[in-house]
Parts: structure tokens; sequence; C-alpha cells
């Protein structure tokens, strides 16, 4: 190719990396926002748009879920559009460095979920048990999204009903929840022992299993995004020493 037509490629690369890392500034601004809302008036932000649908979102702190993602698309938004704007050789290297980071975890992520299911569910329970017990009857956004998820769902706690045990509820009422006794009330260990529900986090993971054809698309889809802002981001920062 001549010299004018690598820098018009050059420059239209540019553009759309600077348009593409916009878009991912906005929309991280904009879940930025949500999560703050989220988490300052939950009910507020439930009673607009209903209560969340049974899944994986309902056993962790939706809002600051929504801030960890906020943050990090902000940051790389502003890495990837400013670093093209200003030509940028530093953040550029630096865009590529975080997303290559975020998709080495994502990997990660996925290699454990789908390899060591029984390593992530030890995992998963070590970090939402001990919210159960202490958040659950308390903080009230949490216990209209657990007691939803578990009325709709048909399940008790993330594992079984001795997840609530020595937990802030059985302590306040003397009982478990009454989804971990099909509705009974007072819900007694007896009787949580004979209903036997079972746990959310089974509950949740056939309905991933269920719905494994659209998580692997977008997770692909995904995966090829950050594959693709990673090539652009090294072709921009290869080019300028040309320039």
């Amino acid at each position: 190719l001549s010299s004018g037509a690598k820098m018009g490629c050059f420059t239209f690369i540019k553009v759309m990396m600077i348009l593409f890392n916009l878009i991912i500034f906005l929309s991280g601004g904009t879940l930025l926002g949500v999560g703050i809302w989220v988490k300052v008036d939950g009910q507020s932000f439930m009673d607009i748009f209903g209560v969340l649908s049974s899944s994986v979102l309902q056993v962790v702190n939706v809002s600051y879920v929504l801030i960890v993602i906020g943050a990090i698309l902000l940051v790389i938004g502003f890495l990837g559009c400013y670093g093209a704007q200003k030509e940028s050789k530093c953040l550029l290297m630096m865009f590529f460095s975080v997303v290559l980071i975020i998709f080495i975890a994502e990997v990660a992520v996925a290699v454990v979920a789908l390899v060591y299911t029984s390593l992530a569910e030890s995992l998963l329970s070590a970090v939402v048990t001990p919210v159960l017990k202490e958040q659950y009857g308390v903080d009230r956004t949490f216990t209209t999204i657990w007691n939803t998820t578990m009325t709709k769902v048909h399940c008790c706690g993330l594992n079984n009903y001795t997840d609530f045990n020595d937990s802030v509820w059985y302590e306040k009422y003397g009982s478990y929840p009454p989804q971990c006794c099909d509705g009974v009330e007072p819900c007694n260990v007896t009787l949580a022992a004979q209903h036997n529900v079972t746990g959310c986090f089974d509950q949740i993971l056939e309905e991933i299993r269920t719905n494994a054809g659209v998580a692997g698309g977008v997770a692909a889809g995904i995966a090829a995004l950050e594959i693709a802002a990673m090539a652009v981001s090294m072709y921009l920062y290869c080019r300028l020493d040309e320039k």
C-alpha cells in the first residue's frame, strides 16, 4: 500500500477505536450510576424495573457488581478513547494491558467453572454464605431479592436450609425462612430437614445449563471484542513508530 493509503487506514482505525471506546466509556458511566442508585435506593430501583429474574445476580450484591463493572468499563473506555485521540503509546499500552488482564481473568474463571465445578461451588459458598447469614433480614433490598428468588425458583439458601444456621435471621426469629419448609411456618429444623428444599445454587446451575448455548454465545462475542480491541490498540501502537 502507498503511504497515503496506509495513513488513511490508520486514520480510519483510529476513529473507530475512539468511537468504540467512547461507547464503552458511556456504558460504564451508565452502569456505575445505576449501581450507585441501587446501593442508595435499591427499593425504588426494584419498584421501577420489577424484581430480578432467577439468575446468578440474585445471589450477590447487585449494586457492587454494577459499580465494579461500570468502573472497569470507565477506565477501559477512557484509556482507549483518549489514548487513540492523543496517539499516546503509553495509554494505548495501558489499554492493551488492562484488556489482556481482564481476558485472562475471564478465561481462568471459565476454566474453574467448567473443569472444577465443585471448587467453583466451594468458592461461591465461601463468599455468599457469610453474607447471607449477616444480611438476610437486615438489608431490605438483599432480603427482598432472596425471598423472591427462593419463592419463584423454589429453593432455600445457597446450598440448603443449613446456610441460615447461626444467621441473624435465625437468632432473631428462631426459625428458618418459610421457603425452606414449602411455606410452612414456623419452619423449624425438623420441618426443614423433612422438606429438604434444594439450594438455589443447584437451581441456578440447572438454569445456566439450560441456557448454555446463549451464555456461550455471549461469552464468545465478548471474547472476540476483547481480542479485536487488543489487536487494534497494538496496531495503533506499532504504527505510531512509523509516523
